[in-house]
């Protein structure tokens, strides 16, 4: 039976994916902040999904990670779901405080040791939620399309870093755009999609073992428009 770990599992995407996971006869390993929404999980699918409740932000996250896979047995798949996000307009220190420490420390943190566990088992799958708001900056929320820019570069190292191992060690970059969570906040929205028709994309996109995954595709459009905006443009609508 493969074996995935998703961190941040109790509501949105997280919970969608690790819903498709079990059905299809994965081992999941779900966490989480909220010990009733992870206890919920579990009950829905008793034979398929174990749960380890912690907090990306604290110091045992390497620890809560060995005792999830000792109790999986071992580990495929890592799937890195957690996500904050605020709109920051007056620059707000507790905001991007908050944002930097679960996008980029407790991420990094989490992803590092995954990716170290995956070099010795000499093979793995590594996949992690960033944002179309990674590809350039963005004055409502400065911290969070900053901390979105730094997942997608550090996965990138880490591809590359398996290239040169000449390790089967997998990564992907996921990309949403509007998706109907609680993470999605502001107007304008557009393109807006079902948390489940999210997930089921990310799911076969990570069964492909794509490298990138722009959710939904047309989003892809999206960011090669961003990509090649000149600056005097961009930071009239940025």
């Amino acid at each position: 039976m493969n074996k995935v770990i998703i961190i941040g599992a109790t509501s949105g995407i997280g919970k969608q994916l690790a819903q498709l996971y079990a059905t299809n006869n994965w081992l999941v390993g779900v966490t989480g902040r909220r010990r009733a929404l992870l206890d919920s999980l579990q009950k829905d699918f008793p034979d398929n999904i174990l749960t380890e409740c912690f907090d990306v932000t604290g110091e045992e996250n390497v620890e809560c990670m060995k005792n999830l896979i000792q109790q999986l047995g071992g580990l495929d798949l890592l799937i890195y779901n957690s996500g904050y996000g605020e709109s920051s307009t007056s620059l707000n220190w507790e905001i991007d405080k908050n944002t930097t420490r679960i996008n980029v420390n407790g991420f990094a943190e989490i992803v590092n040791f995954a990716f170290n566990y995956f070099v010795v088992e000499g093979k793995g799958h590594i996949a992690a939620t960033s944002s179309i708001a990674a590809i350039r900056g963005n004055s409502f929320a400065p911290a969070y399309s900053a901390s979105k820019a730094y997942m997608s570069n550090y996965l990138e190292g880490l591809y590359i870093k398996a290239y040169k191992l000449n390790l089967p060690v997998y990564i992907t970059d996921i990309r949403p755009g509007f998706i109907k969570t609680k993470m999605a906040k502001g107007d304008g929205q557009f393109w807006v999609a079902p948390v489940e028709k999210a997930a089921a994309q990310i799911y076969t996109g990570i069964s492909r073992k794509k490298r990138k995954l722009y959710i939904t595709k047309r989003w892809q459009l999206v960011a090669w428009l961003l990509n090649v905006i000149p600056i005097g443009f961009y930071k009239k609508i940025g």
